[in-house]
C-alpha cells in the first residue's frame, strides 16, 4: 500500500509508563505528519521503547530492535527507554540503529525521525543523546486520544527506593512529579473525549508530590475527583507504606476512585523483605490493608510476589504462603526471582536453583487460585456495574470497579459501555453474569 506520508511503527516493551510514553510519542508523530501504523507493518521508521527491569528484558529489547531491522532494512531505527538509558553502547553495537536516547527526553525521537526521513539516508553511526534520566526534570507529555476503554496517564517518574533487586532507579532517576494543573487538564480532555476510566500511574506512584511544594497524591486525587463527568479512576502500583490513616481517610470518600489497589508487596517474609531493602514489613502491610478494608468495605487487592529471592529458605517461603492466606488478594502476579546485573541481589550468596524457584511459583499460584475462587464465589448473586472492554464468541468481557473480570453473553460488542450486571456463576477465574435491563 502506498502512503502519502512517512509511516512509523512503535514497539513498546515493559510497564504502563512506557505504554503511556509511546502513546504520547505517537500523537507527536501524527502532529508532525507521520502516519502511525502497527509495528507489524512495513514502516519507514521504527521506534523501540525499551525496558530493562530484568536480563530477559534486555534480551527482548535487542530482539525487537533486530526484528525491526529485518522487517525493513531500509527503515530508520530509533531506540529509546530504559535499556538505551543504562546500556547505550549495547544498542549502538547493533548494526542498523540510527538514533539512541534514554529517558531524559524521549520525545526527541520525534524530531530525529522527522530529520532522518527528510534527509533520506541512514546514519553510518547512530546518533546518541546521552544524559542522566532526570536531567530535564519531569518531561512534559500529554495524550489527547485513546483507543481502548481506559487511558493511562503518567503522573510521576523516577524512584529512590534502591531495592536490592532493581535497576530501575539507574534507568529512571530521582522522583519527579507532573504539575497537578497539567494532570487535571489532561484527564479533563480525556473525559470530554469519552474516556470511562483513567489509570494514574508512575514508576513510583506513591511518591507523587514529594518534589512539589503544595500537592500530595491525596490532593491530586481530590482535584481529579471534581472533574466534571469523571468516571472511574484507578491508581498504579502503590507501596503499602503510603496507606497511613490520614491518607485512607481522605481517599475513602472519593466517588471516582475505584475500590481496587495494586500493592507492591514482593514477599510475605520479613527477613526476605529486609534483604530486598523494602521499607515495610508484613505487619505494616497487613495493617495498611486492614485500614482500607475498614474504610472501603468493597475493596479488593492485587499484588506482585517474587519467590526464590537469594537465600530464601523453605521456612521463609512458608511465611509468604501464610501471608497470602491472611491477606486474601484477588490476584497475584507470581514471579521467580531473576538476576539482574548491576544490582546488589545479583552478587548475593545463596542463589536459589531454578527448579526450586519454579516449584515455589507453582505452589503459590495454586494457593492464590484457590483464594481467588473463594472471593469470586462470594460475589455470586451480586449486582455490579461493569465497564466492558473486549468481545469474543458472543461474550462481552469487562471489569467491575473492584477489578473482578466478568463475561456476559451479548449479541454485539459493548466496548466502552457501562452496564448493570447480575453475577450468576463462576467459571475458571472469572465471573459470569447477565446484563440487566
Amino acid at each position: 500500500m502506498n502512503h502519502p506520508h512517512p509511516t512509523a511503527g512503535i514497539y513498546t516493551l515493559g510497564c504502563k509508563v512506557n505504554q503511556y510514553e509511546s502513546e504520547a510519542i505517537a500523537e507527536r508523530l501524527a502532529d508532525e505528519g507521520f502516519e502511525v501504523l502497527s509495528p507489524q507493518e512495513i514502516c519507514d521508521v521504527y521506534i523501540i521503547n525499551t525496558c530493562t527491569v530484568t536480563g530477559e528484558s534486555d534480551r527482548k529489547a535487542r530482539q525487537f530492535i533486530r526484528r525491526a531491522i529485518h522487517q525493513n532494512p531500509a527503515a530508520f531505527i530509533l531506540v529509546t527507554g530504559c535499556f538505551s538509558q543504562t546500556s547505550p553502547e549495547a544498542v549502538a553495537a547493533i548494526t542498523g540503529v540510527d538514533f539512541i536516547c534514554g529517558n531524559s527526553d524521549k520525545q526527541a525521537v520525534v524530531a530525529a525521525a522527522k530529520a532522518l526521513t527528510e534527509h533520506g539516508c541512514k546514519n553510518g553511526h547512530p546518533t546518541v543523546l546521552s544524559a542522566a534520566p532526570d536531567a530535564n526534570g519531569f518531561e512534559t507529555m500529554r495524550i489527547r486520544r485513546f483507543d481502548r476503554t481506559r487511558a493511562y496517564v503518567k503522573i510521576e517518574d523516577g524512584c529512590e527506593n534502591r531495592c536490592a533487586y532493581c535497576i530501575i532507579p539507574a534507568a529512571r532517576g530521582k522522583v519527579r512529579s507532573k504539575a497537578p494543573d497539567d494532570v487535571v487538564a489532561e484527564v479533563s480532555e480525556l473525559v470530554r473525549g469519552g474516556c470511562r476510566e483513567v489509570v494514574l500511574t508512575g514508576i513510583e506512584t506513591a511518591s507523587y508530590g514529594r518534589d512539589l511544594p503544595d500537592c500530595t497524591l491525596a490532593d491530586l486525587l481530590e482535584r481529579v475527583d471534581r472533574i466534571p463527568g469523571i468516571g472511574r479512576v484507578r491508581l498504579g502500583s502503590l507501596d503499602p507504606s503510603l496507606m497511613r490513616q490520614t491518607f485512607v481517610d481522605r481517599i475513602a470518600g472519593l466517588s471516582s476512585l475505584t475500590p481496587h489497589f495494586h500493592l507492591s508487596i514482593q514477599s510475605g517474609s520479613d527477613t526476605v523483605l529486609a534483604r530486598m531493602r523494602r521499607k515495610y514489613n508484613v505487619r505494616t502491610a497487613l495493617e495498611a490493608m486492614e485500614r482500607l478494608r475498614a474504610a472501603i468495605p468493597s475493596v479488593q487487592f492485587t499484588t506482585d510476589v517474587i519467590v526464590g529471592f537469594p537465600q530464601e529458605t523453605d521456612a521463609e517461603f512458608a511465611q509468604t504462603l501464610d501471608f497470602v492466606r491472611r491477606a486474601r488478594f484477588l490476584m497475584i502476579h507470581v514471579f521467580p526471582y531473576s538476576r539482574r546485573k548491576g544490582t546488589e541481589a545479583d552478587c548475593m550468596d545463596g542463589q536459589i536453583p531454578e527448579a526450586i524457584k519454579h516449584e515455589r511459583v507453582r505452589i503459590l499460584s495454586a494457593e492464590q487460585a484457590k483464594i481467588r475462587r473463594e472471593i469470586l464465589n462470594g460475589m455470586r448473586g451480586r449486582e455490579v456495574e461493569v465497564l466492558f472492554e473486549t468481545y469474543a464468541n458472543g461474550v462481552s468481557y469487562g471489569h467491575t470497579p473492584d477489578f473482578a473480570e466478568i463475561g456476559c453473553p451479548s449479541p454485539a460488542p459493548l466496548h466502552g459501555e457501562l452496564r448493570r450486571v447480575r453475577i450468576t456463576d463462576i467459571d475458571d477465574e472469572i465471573c459470569r453474569g447477565i446484563i440487566l435491563p
